[in-house]
């Protein structure tokens, strides 16, 4: 266990209270990232007492493996309406950046007014394209987790807590 769920739900309050003072006042949709960020976006938007409208896109860029495979697939046919709008985009890791970089090009190109972005985990390692998130959960080593949304082979999403990989459950 890296990270257990007390201290998964304490840090949710603190990223809340940033994110509410960042958008208050302010109309704001809110993205995630299927099928990562579910958890993750359930815990926390409901300590963000504003109103919002809560969309979710698929994307996919690591393929059942445990490496990111660098090509950013986008699954819906459609995202959701951000023009001239707020936008809180969700995921649960920041890795390498690809990601996160592909679905903010793709909201900026459909009109988005604004972009924050908020993930529950943040690797320590060098990034070219985002270096970091608007908001980050915790920072942790270049270690593949699961666990809280995150998953191997679709397994492991619904534990509590993140964990790190261990070779012999891959």
């Amino acid at each position: 266990m890296l990270i257990d769920e007390a201290v998964i739900q304490k840090r949710l309050d603190v990223l809340a209270e940033k994110i509410l003072e960042d958008f208050q006042g302010k109309p704001l949709v809110v993205v995630a990232l299927l099928k990562g960020a579910l958890l993750f976006m359930a815990d926390l938007l409901r300590r963000i007492p504003v109103p919002m409208e809560i969309e979710c896109i698929s994307v996919a860029s690591y393929h059942g493996g445990t490496e990111t495979s660098g090509k950013v697939e986008f699954l819906d046919r459609t995202l959701p309406d951000v023009d001239g709008r707020n936008v809180l985009l969700l995921d649960d890791i920041l890795d390498t950046g690809g990601t996160l970089h592909a679905v903010i090009d793709k909201l900026n190109e459909h009109g988005a007014k604004e972009i924050k972005t908020c993930v529950l985990l943040t690797k320590d390692i060098p990034r070219e394209r985002i270096r970091e998130a608007d908001y980050t959960g915790f920072v942790i080593g270049d270690e593949f987790v699961v666990g809280y949304g995150l998953d191997y082979q679709g397994r492991y999403r619904n534990l509590p807590y993140v964990g790190i990989l261990k070779d012999s459950a891959i």
